[in-house]
């Protein structure tokens, strides 16, 4: 009989040899061939606002995890119902909500998808055929429940949840370990101080045009406007850290040069998705000899 020891270190070997591959998966330059055109047709669709709403823009973070929920949650309650007698109606009642539910999901995933890192593209399409995998088990679980094949039914259902938890751990992989949704600009106010510091002189920003400083660990954008007025935004931007100030300002806003997101420049808001967060957004002083200085309301 294996010691603790010995199952303690077979446990963390096969814990490393799964991270490992995780890891290389993102790697797979292969997968290439098949993300190009996927990616065209996904940014191709004529989605208009919609795609802002796909991407979370109202929520303030990406609306897919939330999506998720409705499918996950039906197809591991109808797991539950199948050992339970007498609930057979129940559980392929809550296996169609779940295919059903899936598809407005996996719209919010591609959108999301086609304005990620290469490296994140590649897990991501795996995740993608891996939920794929898991809705046609569970449409063939519907299907042969309805035809009174129960037992096979059941099979199917529990191959379909074993996909959706393979491609659940993908997506934990692609969140967490490749950071592909939460706010990169999160960590500016944690990175500075609340106190005024110096960026410059007025006459060092002409106007209209996007300057990249930097405050501390901190890149800056900072725009002059035609009226004097001017303004400082966390230069990463907040999807995927974009330098903002290698973007496009017009109308009060600056465009991000990698995935066209838009924030307005007199507050960080954010206008125009795949970012859902804003930027951080600098007060603002000038002085009577012409030195600009900012401060994060908050920060420290």
């Amino acid at each position: 009989m294996p010691s603790a020891d010995q199952v303690t270190g077979g446990v963390t070997r096969a814990g490393e040899t799964l991270l490992a591959s995780l890891d290389a998966l993102g790697r797979s330059k292969a997968l290439d061939v098949v993300i190009t055109p996927i990616e065209r047709v996904v940014r191709a669709l004529p989605l208009g606002r919609a795609r802002d709403v796909l991407h979370g823009l109202p929520l303030g973070h990406p609306l897919h995890p939330l999506l998720v929920q409705v499918p996950i949650g039906a197809w591991l309650s109808s797991a539950v119902l199948d050992v339970v007698p007498g609930n057979r109606r129940g559980a392929r009642l809550l296996i169609g909500v779940g295919v059903l539910a899936a598809a407005p999901a996996s719209w919010a995933g591609w959108v999301d998808w086609a304005e990620q890192h290469d490296e994140q593209k590649r897990t991501g399409l795996v995740h993608a055929m891996s939920t794929a995998v898991a809705v046609g088990l569970y449409a063939q679980s519907w299907v042969q429940r309805g035809r009174g094949r129960t037992a096979l039914g059941k099979v199917l259902g529990m191959a379909g949840l074993c996909a959706a938890g393979a491609g659940g751990m993908l997506g934990g992989h692609l969140a967490f370990r490749q950071a592909a949704g939460p706010n990169k600009a999160e960590p500016v106010p944690h990175l500075l101080t609340d106190d005024w510091q110096t960026v410059g002189s007025v006459r060092d920003f002409p106007v209209g045009e996007a300057v990249r400083r930097q405050l501390g660990e901190v890149p800056l954008l900072v725009v002059r406007q035609a009226g004097g007025d001017i303004q400082v935004l966390a230069d990463r931007c907040s999807h995927l850290s974009g330098p903002l100030s290698e973007g496009t300002v017009a109308d009060g806003c600056v465009r991000c040069p990698w995935h066209g997101s838009v924030f307005r420049l007199v507050d960080g808001a954010n206008v125009r998705g795949p970012a859902t967060a804003p930027q951080p957004c600098f007060e603002v002083s000038i002085d009577e000899t012409g030195t600009v200085r900012v401060r994060l309301p908050g920060a420290g």
